[in-house]
């Protein structure tokens, strides 16, 4: 079988690439090598060589219509992230590269068997939410919507319940209520509009994995607009303090490159899955506030510095989020690396790429500039 991996000469990709040459497959590539995430413009030497690579962008409709040749199975991995305000970007990758791969399929009656989507744990926003107070009335559970830029301004970081303006508690937000409220969590919500009602109408069997935080090996340092685990290892590393957004008491849950491509391959692999949306999370034993995980990696590193945290905040940032995955465990998956094992194998890693530069300095800067990173009262 021959399978098509978007965005497959990336972070995500190119570990999705290696389980699928491991249990058989035939992997072609499609990619377009940009920056930030690839510095160079070159093809990466993780990427094996019997990987029939494709140099072209996913909106493009040749390079598309190339790649989907002769292929049984599309793993749409392809993405633009990050904070900047270039909103329409995120929908031309994002959105209209995933309407287009169902056009090409159903215009050219290509024999597509399935079609993995990449989304994201972001389409929650703040997600689901417990009121202790009133739990013994209603339930108890909120689904809040995003704080106001006031809210953040007077450094009110929490969420509170919009019945008694108590403090809630976050909980695990399972697969049924979504709640989009930026650029990129909108782009990856209407993604997933597409291929689910697409795949149904046409019969093209379609799963969308809602993945959490992930973090592992080649997870590029160059794009420092995202991704906790690469601008805090690189600032430390480069004897700078982390930049602990908020007060650093956000609770996210994280979860291991190598056990998200075995949820790719698993929900390929087995038919339940067809039509379903899944989270694909480091579960319970891999959730912590960003200050835990700021501490933990500058014990790691043998760092004596103190993390940054100085009021600032970046408009659009959920407050909590930690994933529900009982509904993917129920097919066999769960996570298998736990934090420490992860920060060890990415430290690991950078080590070997030589001296890395502090990218986040310039990325912050231009944030800032942008007005998405914000200084409160």
């Amino acid at each position: 079988m021959r399978a098509l991996v978007t965005g497959g000469a990336g972070f995500i990709g190119s570990h999705t690439v290696d389980l699928l040459l491991k249990k058989g497959y035939r992997v072609k590539v499609l990619d377009n090598l940009t920056p930030p995430v690839h510095q160079n413009g070159e093809r990466p030497s993780y990427l094996p060589s019997d990987v029939e690579f494709i140099l072209g962008d996913v909106r493009n409709k040749d390079a598309l219509s190339k790649a989907l040749k002769d292929v049984d199975v599309v793993f749409h991995l392809a993405a633009y992230q990050d904070y900047l305000p270039d909103f329409s970007k995120f929908f031309h990758v994002n959105t209209v590269s995933t309407a287009l791969i169902y056009e090409l399929i159903v215009t050219q009656n290509l024999p597509i068997r399935k079609v993995i989507i990449a989304s994201s744990q972001a389409v929650y926003g703040e997600g689901k939410y417990r009121c202790k107070l009133c739990s013994m009335k209603y339930r108890g559970i909120r689904y809040p919507s995003p704080r106001s830029l006031n809210q953040l301004k007077r450094k009110e970081w929490d969420i509170k319940c919009y019945t008694c303006d108590e403090k809630m508690i976050p909980v695990p937000t399972d697969e049924k209520k979504v709640n989009p409220h930026n650029q990129y969590a909108m782009s990856k919500y209407t993604q997933e509009m597409i291929a689910l009602n697409l795949g149904k109408r046409y019969d093209i069997p379609t799963v969308c994995l809602r993945y959490s935080i992930t973090q592992g090996s080649r997870q590029s340092f160059f794009n420092a607009y995202s991704g906790i685990l690469r601008s805090f290892v690189v600032r430390l590393l480069n004897n700078q303090p982390p930049i602990i957004y908020e007060d650093g008491r956000q609770l996210r849950d994280y979860v291991w490159v190598g056990d998200v491509a075995r949820a790719n391959l698993l929900v390929l692999e087995d038919d339940r899955a067809n039509f379903e949306v899944f989270n694909v999370g480091g579960g319970e034993k891999n959730t912590l506030t960003v200050l835990e995980y700021a501490n933990l990696l500058i014990n790691k590193l043998g760092k004596d510095i103190e993390p940054d945290i100085s009021g600032r905040f970046r408009f659009g940032d959920t407050r909590h989020i930690i994933s529900d995955i009982s509904k993917i465990k129920k097919l066999g998956w769960e996570p298998t690396c736990s934090i420490d094992e992860i920060i060890d194998e990415y430290i690991s890693w950078v080590e070997m790429q030589g001296d890395v530069i502090d990218y986040y300095a310039e990325a912050e800067q231009r944030m800032k500039q942008l007005n998405v990173v914000r200084l409160s009262r």
